[in-house]
């Protein structure tokens, strides 16, 4: 396990990227700001680049942070429960639950808060199903929650699938741009801040079992873990971090499968680091993409969700041929 000292520097580096890839978006875009004129808009909101700063990119850097961070935090909570280290926030079919709420909501012309509203209840209708139905008779293993995760989710993806076949044309370009995460519509980020807050601050005291989770649920439960309300905690703060991240941005995939790969090649399996440095971390990652999203063809927006598939994929080939050659 690393020393506290290495710990904290390991912290201090990960909070110093999230400050720097937040600088990064509120300064670049379309109307090119430096970072006196930034400082001042925050303090004084004041002028075209007070507004842009405070009204557009402020909310969009720290909803893209949060949501990042979610998701990491919940691909690293994943990774514990099921053990598995191709475990992410996905795999449990949330995402396409909340994928139907929000593609209805867009059909049926509702507002942001209405999308929001209805992509919520589709997580949690598909967060529900999944542990009722992974649960039987006899409990649930994770092997038995993952298969019926991934049963769900491909049910969840052929419903999703005829609604775009059925969509009108009007409203087809935002049900994809969703679907591929976006982060666009943003709004206030404060629930979502609060939600990553909770989230971390209800995980954290519980490092120790995780720990000891992770080197099997027999192994935990000789030394005193109650192991079944742990597994169904753990699902349940994960499941709910995915659907709040999910709500807020859409479907950004590889965040919660790669950063907490990334962050244990630096910090180890230690829960009680691995947990919020994959928050720092995922967070960054998010706002850097996005931020890419917006500028590499301005001032035509991608998807954020297609940056973050680009940069994961070659990461995660990377982890594998690195993986293997260290077994070989």
């Amino acid at each position: 396990m690393p020393t506290r000292r290495r710990a904290l520097l390991i912290l201090a580096a990960l909070a110093g990227l999230a400050q720097l890839s937040i600088a990064l978006a509120l300064m670049v875009g379309s109307i090119p700001i430096t970072p006196l004129e930034v400082l001042a808009a925050l303090v004084d909101n004041g002028g075209t680049s007070g507004e842009v700063v405070r009204s557009l990119r402020l909310p969009r850097a720290l909803t893209g942070f949060a949501c990042g961070g979610l998701l990491a935090l919940a691909g690293a909570l994943l990774q514990v429960l099921l053990r598995n280290p191709l475990a992410d926030p996905y795999v449990l079919g949330i995402s396409g639950g909340a994928g139907i709420g929000a593609l209805l909501a867009i059909v049926l012309g509702f507002g942001a808060a209405g999308i929001n509203g209805l992509a919520f209840v589709g997580a949690l209708g598909a967060m529900l199903l999944v542990f009722g139905l992974a649960h039987g008779e006899g409990g649930w293993t994770h092997s038995r929650l993952l298969l019926t995760g991934v049963i769900v989710a491909a049910g969840c993806g052929a419903v999703v699938t005829l609604m775009l076949a059925m969509a009108p044309d009007d409203r087809l370009r935002g049900m994809l741009f969703w679907l591929m995460g976006d982060l666009s519509q943003t709004g206030d980020p404060t629930l979502v801040l609060i939600l990553l807050t909770a989230v971390l601050l209800v995980s954290l005291p519980f490092a120790r079992e995780l720990n000891l989770l992770a080197r099997g649920a027999d192994v935990a439960q000789a030394l005193g873990v109650a192991v079944r309300p742990l597994r169904r905690g753990v699902y349940l703060v994960a499941s709910l971090a995915t659907a709040a991240a999910v709500t807020h941005a859409g479907a950004i995939g590889f965040i919660g499968l790669i950063v907490p790969h990334l962050v244990r090649l630096a910090t180890g399996n230690d829960q009680r680091l691995l947990l919020p440095a994959s928050v720092l971390a995922g967070g960054s990652l998010l706002v850097i993409a996005d931020t890419l999203a917006r500028t590499v063809l301005a001032p035509q927006q991608l998807p954020v969700g297609v940056l973050t598939a680009l940069i994961g994929v070659p990461v995660f080939l990377f982890l594998l041929t690195r993986g293997a050659a260290g077994r070989g």
